[in-house]
C-alpha cells in the first residue's frame, strides 16, 4: 500500500520528521510500505536481524524489553505521530525491543534495504538516522530520571501526560501499572483520588484529562 497526502500530513506532525529538508522527507516517505496492524499483532521483536524505521500513522504501538525467557516489560506507548527504530549500517546491531500493536494501527515501515535505496540519492539520511537514534536514548534516559525521582501519584501523572492525545490519554490502567513499577491496586487508588478532584475521569481503555495544568503540576512534584 502506497502512501497518500493524509499519511504526509500523520508525518509532518513528527518533529523529527518536520526538520528534515524537503527531498529528504519526500525520499523516506517514498520508501516505506503501508501496514495494517490487529491489535497484539507483532511489528518486529527484541534481537531480530532487520532494522529500519516505523512511522505511526494511526494507533499506537507497545514498545516491550524482554527479561530473561520469563518476561516481557512494557516500557512506553508509542502512539500517532511517532517513529521509531534503528538503522545497522550505521553502526546499530539488532532490534532492542519489541513493538506490537496496542490498538488496531496503521504504519509506515522503511526496512533497511529502502533506506540504503533512499540514501542513494539523500545521503543525509544517515545522518537524520543517527539524530533520531540520539533522541530515543535521550527520551528514555530522561524518563529513567523522572521515574527515580517522582512520587508514585507524579509517575501516574506524568505517564498520563506522556500519552496524552488531545484531551484523552488512551491507556489502560494496568498498563500504567506496568509503565509505572506500581501495582494496579496502588493506580487504582491514585486514579480514583485524581477523579474526586476533577483532575480526569476515567473510561474504558483511556482516561480524560479535565484539568492538565493540575496534572502538569503534580508531575512536576
Amino acid at each position: 500500500m502506497t502512501i497518500g497526502a493524509d499519511e504526509i500530513a500523520v508525518l509532518a506532525r513528527n518533529g523529527w520528521f518536520a526538520r528534515q529538508p524537503a527531498a529528504l522527507q519526500e525520499r523516506l516517505a517514498a520508501a516505506g510500505r503501508m501496514v495494517t496492524l490487529r491489535r497484539g499483532q507483532w511489528v518486529y521483536s527484541q534481537g531480530d536481524e532487520g532494522t529500519g524505521l516505523c512511522a505511526v500513522i494511526e494507533g499506537a504501538l507497545r514498545l516491550e524489553v524482554a527479561l530473561g525467557t520469563e518476561r516481557d516489560v512494557l516500557i512506553g506507548l508509542a502512539p500517532a505521530p511517532a517513529i521509531l527504530g534503528q538503522a545497522r549500517r550505521v553502526g546499530g546491531g539488532p532490534r532492542i525491543l519489541t513493538v506490537r500493536a496496542n490498538t488496531a494501527s496503521r504504519v509506515l515501515m522503511i526496512p533497511d534495504d529502502a533506506l540504503d535505496r533512499a540514501a542513494a540519492h539523500e545521503p543525509a539520511v544517515w545522518r537524520a538516522i543517527n539524530e533520531l537514534v540520539y533522541a530515543q536514548l535521550e527520551q528514555m534516559t530522561r524518563l529513567a530520571a523522572h521515574l527515580l525521582i517522582q512520587t508514585p501519584r507524579g509517575r501516574v501523572a506524568m505517564r498520563l501526560l506522556q500519552f496524552a492525545e488531545g484531551d484523552g490519554a488512551p491507556v489502560s490502567q494496568a498498563d500504567l501499572a506496568e509503565m509505572t513499577g506500581l501495582s494496579r491496586k496502588t493506580v487504582n487508588a491514585h486514579l480514583a483520588a485524581l477523579e474526586q478532584t476533577g483532575v480526569i475521569t476515567r473510561g474504558y481503555r483511556a482516561i480524560t484529562l479535565v484539568d492538565r495544568a493540575a496534572l502538569e503540576r503534580i508531575a512536576r512534584g
